[in-house]
């Protein structure tokens, strides 16, 4: 199914593909767009949606408006959920940002405003970040007697190291854009009315790449980081194995040997 087919029937987000193969997925829902179990059970459908749309190159989640990425989860619902409804509130959580992982395809983080619990977790999963000046991110889930659930106690010491990471999930402090470009939560800051036209240069520049290379990358960088040393090199031969085989790779040392632009192909 094409992405934009899908879009009708997604209430939570906005979708929109461009004529580069760009498509921006907006969180949308009242409430400083809290992500409640539909929103996340869409964005894992979207995701996967994406990945079968051979028309999308890229994605860029980004939110309208310069307030709110996303406050955090949707808390209202909380308080009558016991164990296992916790659990299963963050194997939904977990869902959303693992299918944003896995995906295939290069994915931006454009991130305006307040990017809490949740919605930082979200932006972790992308693979690069771009924030605003006026961003804000954090884990406040130590102040509700919880912690973070959607994958932020592993992805955040990835990022940031565990100490920080221990810090800011203990502490609940909130950091401010330039504090998170200093730790490494994101890769750049620009003023809001340059967020959504960087994260697309960006990603315009990703996308002359070999695609293959780029999703294989993704995908040695993303394993690679749950295995030792040994096995983590063991993945990167295999997948060079198999980029070795690709029309693409041709291409490439062709273009380099002959001095002009490859056009690669997906092949």
């Amino acid at each position: 199914m094409k992405i934009l087919e899908l879009k009708d029937s997604i209430k939570n987000l906005l979708i929109d593909v461009d004529s580069d193969g760009i498509a921006t997925v907006s969180m949308n829902r009242p409430k400083a767009n809290a992500l409640s179990t539909q929103m996340l059970a869409e964005i894992v459908k979207v995701m996967d949606c994406i990945g079968e749309d051979d028309s999308v190159k890229g994605v860029i989640v980004t939110a309208p408006g310069e307030k709110f990425f996303v406050a955090g989860a949707d808390i209202t619902g909380f308080k009558p959920l016991g164990g296992m409804g916790g659990r299963t509130a963050s194997l939904n959580g977990q869902a959303a940002c693992n299918a944003i992982e896995r995906l295939e395809k290069p994915v931006i983080a454009a991130v305006n405003g307040y990017a809490l619990g949740g919605g930082n977790e979200i932006s972790m999963a992308c693979d690069i970040r771009v924030a605003s000046t006026n961003a804000v991110f954090g884990q406040p889930e130590v102040n509700l007697g919880l912690m973070p659930c959607f994958g932020g106690t592993q992805r955040l010491p990835r990022l940031v190291g565990y100490g920080m990471a221990k810090e800011l999930i203990f502490t609940a402090r909130q950091v401010k854009a330039d504090e998170a470009l200093k730790i490494g939560l994101v890769n750049k800051v620009v003023s809001p009315e340059e967020l959504m036209p960087t994260a697309k240069e960006m990603m315009k520049l990703i996308l002359t790449k070999a695609p293959i290379a780029v999703a294989m990358a993704k995908v040695a960088i993303n394993k690679g980081k749950d295995l030792d040393m040994a096995d983590g090199l063991e993945l990167e031969k295999d997948l060079t194995g198999l980029l070795f085989s690709t029309e693409d790779k041709n291409e490439g040392v062709s273009a380099f040997m002959e001095k002009r632009a490859a056009d690669f192909q997906n092949k």
